[in-house]
């Protein structure tokens, strides 16, 4: 349970650098701030669902959940790589509408799933 915690904190802390630094990260990274503070408050969702519902859903599921969304952070990781080294501007995009899309997803998930 510990590192599911750890888990939702780590999201809860990098939702605070995206918002508090919007403007700046978001020139970092070629996005605009108001996708940072949106894409801010996702992670700042789904890193409070995670932890709330830490003692009410399985453990075998959070598993499950998070080795999907870690995958897919890595994925959507060497995608924005991949199209920066070739010369796009989307690349920070591609990342920053992951880390949106799928705090919420993995959010849905946990409080629709069957409690333990």
């Amino acid at each position: 349970m510990a590192g599911i915690i750890a888990d939702g904190v780590v999201k809860m802390l990098l939702a605070a650098a995206f918002i508090i630094g919007a403007a700046r990260l978001g020139h970092l990274l070629g996005v605009s701030a108001w996708l940072m503070v949106i894409s801010g408050v996702a992670l700042l969702i789904g890193g409070g669902i995670e932890i709330r519902y830490v003692r009410s859903r399985p453990l075998p599921t959070y598993t499950r959940l998070m080795v999907a969304y870690d995958g897919g952070w890595v994925l959507a990781a060497l995608a924005g790589l991949l199209t920066a080294w070739r010369g796009s501007s989307a690349g920070g995009e591609v990342w920053i509408g992951y880390q949106t899309a799928a705090p919420i997803v993995l959010a849905a998930l946990l409080v629709t799933a069957t409690p333990v």
